[in-house]
C-alpha cells in the first residue's frame, strides 16, 4: 500500500498566521495591534480654474455633510487640478461612503487622474513605543495640523536586491534613512506619513510617502538629501509620480 502524501494544509492550520502590527514591549509585555489606518489620495481635474473652485466648495460641503474628515489640496502644477486625501480603518469606506459622492452633481463632471492615485496602510517597524499612536493617531494629526499646508506625496518601489540583504544590513540602511527624516521633523521642517501599498498599487509600488510641512522648500530639500542614502542611491527602483499641493480645505469628521 502506498503511503499517503504529506498534507501541507494541516501544517498551515496548526500554525495560523499572526497579521497584527508589533511595537516595542511595554512593561515587559509585547505590543500587538490588529488595527491600521488606510489613507487614500485621489486627484481630479475640472474644466478650468473657476470650475475647480466650484468643485472644491462642493466637495468640502459633501464631506462635512457626511461627517467625513478630509484634506483638499490645490494642485501646484495644474490650475484646474486638486486632490483629496481621506482615511479610514475600514477600507470599505472608500467604496461604500466616498465613491458615491462622485456620481452626483458637479463632482460627477470631474476628470479623475488615476496616475496620481495612491492608497496605502500604516504599518509598524517593531520599534514604536506607542503603537496605537503611530498607526492611528499620528497620521490623522499630521494631516489635520493647521499651518502644515504644503504636501508632497509619492509612491516608491525598492529593488529586489534590498529584500535579499541580511536583516541587520537592511536595518542599518533604514536607520540612516530614518535619521535624516527625524532631523527634519524635530526642526518642524518636514513631517512624514509612511504607508505600505503592497498589492494596493496599480504599478506594483511598495510604499507611499507623504511629506507635509509649513513650507514647500524643506519638503523638496529632504527628498534631495535622501538621494545620498544607501537606500535611495543603491536600492531604489522607482519613485513618483510626485503630487505637489497646498491645502485649501480641511474638513473635520468622525472616526472611521
Amino acid at each position: 500500500m502506498s503511503e499517503r502524501p504529506h498534507s501541507s494544509h494541516a501544517t498551515h492550520e496548526a500554525t495560523p498566521l499572526d497579521l497584527r502590527e508589533r511595537g516595542l514591549p511595554v512593561g515587559g509585555e509585547p505590543q500587538r495591534l490588529d488595527r491600521r489606518l488606510f489613507i487614500q489620495l485621489q486627484a481630479f481635474r475640472a474644466e478650468g480654474s473657476a470650475a475647480a473652485s466650484v468643485a472644491i466648495d462642493a466637495l468640502a460641503a459633501e464631506l462635512a455633510s457626511a461627517g467625513i474628515a478630509g484634506v483638499i489640496y490645490a494642485d501646484a502644477n495644474d490650475p484646474s487640478g486638486f486632490a483629496l486625501v481621506t482615511h479610514a480603518e475600514d477600507p470599505a469606506f472608500f467604496v461604500d461612503a466616498l465613491r458615491p459622492m462622485f456620481a452626483r452633481g458637479v463632482l460627477a463632471t470631474l476628470e479623475s487622474r488615476p496616475e496620481f492615485g495612491m492608497l496605502g496602510r500604516t504599518y509598524s517597524s517593531g520599534y514604536e513605543n506607542d503603537l496605537e499612536f503611530w498607526l492611528i493617531r499620528r497620521p490623522q494629526e499630521t494631516l489635520a495640523h493647521e499651518g502644515w499646508d504644503w504636501a508632497v506625496w509619492y509612491p516608491l518601489r525598492r529593488t529586489g536586491a534590498f529584500n535579499r540583504l541580511p536583516r541587520e544590513e537592511q536595518a542599518a540602511i533604514l536607520r540612516e534613512h530614518g535619521a535624516i527624516g527625524r532631523s527634519y521633523g524635530e526642526q518642524d521642517l518636514a513631517h512624514d506619513i509612511r504607508l505600505a501599498c503592497h498589492g494596493l498599487d496599480a504599478n506594483d509600488n511598495e510604499f507611499v510617502i507623504g511629506l507635509i510641512g509649513k513650507e514647500l522648500y524643506p519638503l523638496s530639500h529632504v527628498v534631495q538629501t535622501m538621494r545620498g542614502t544607501r537606500q535611495t542611491s543603491e536600492y531604489m527602483d522607482k519613485m513618483g509620480p510626485f503630487y505637489v499641493g497646498r491645502v485649501v480645505r480641511r474638513v473635520a469628521g468622525k472616526a472611521r
